[in-house]
């Protein structure tokens, strides 16, 4: 059994990409986490300390985001993820990185890379 919280929607300013402009000007990210988990335990003790805290889990993806650049959108995906997977309590967790500014030549409403990863 696994319960989920779900972040969408989460915004940062960051320095990802090939280009030297993007790397120069940066650009807003949009990030979704889904964190898999049992969460009875909180459910239980309605003690905010046995679950993930997802206003920090919030933080610390933003930070990232704002954080070292990378070239590419799998790199920071596979950075979130990791982060999220420190916390023991989680069992797997889906990101999709968002880049609605992706310089890709041609009118595009969004870009985004999605991975999954569990735990060993």
């Amino acid at each position: 059994m696994s319960d989920r919280i779900v972040l969408r929607g989460l915004y940062a300013h960051g320095r990802h990409g090939v280009l030297p402009s993007e790397r120069r000007d940066g650009q807003t990210f949009v990030v979704d986490a889904t964190v898999e988990l049992d969460t009875s335990r909180a459910a239980a003790s309605d003690d905010l300390g046995e679950t993930v805290d997802y206003g920090e889990l919030a933080r610390r993806l933003v930070g990232i985001v704002q954080g070292e650049p990378v070239d590419l959108l799998e790199t920071l995906a596979q950075r979130l993820a990791s982060s999220v997977l420190e916390d023991s309590r989680v069992l797997a967790v889906e990101i999709t990185v968002h880049k609605p500014q992706a310089p890709v030549g041609v009118p595009v409403e969004d870009v985004a890379v999605t991975i999954r990863r569990e735990r060993a």
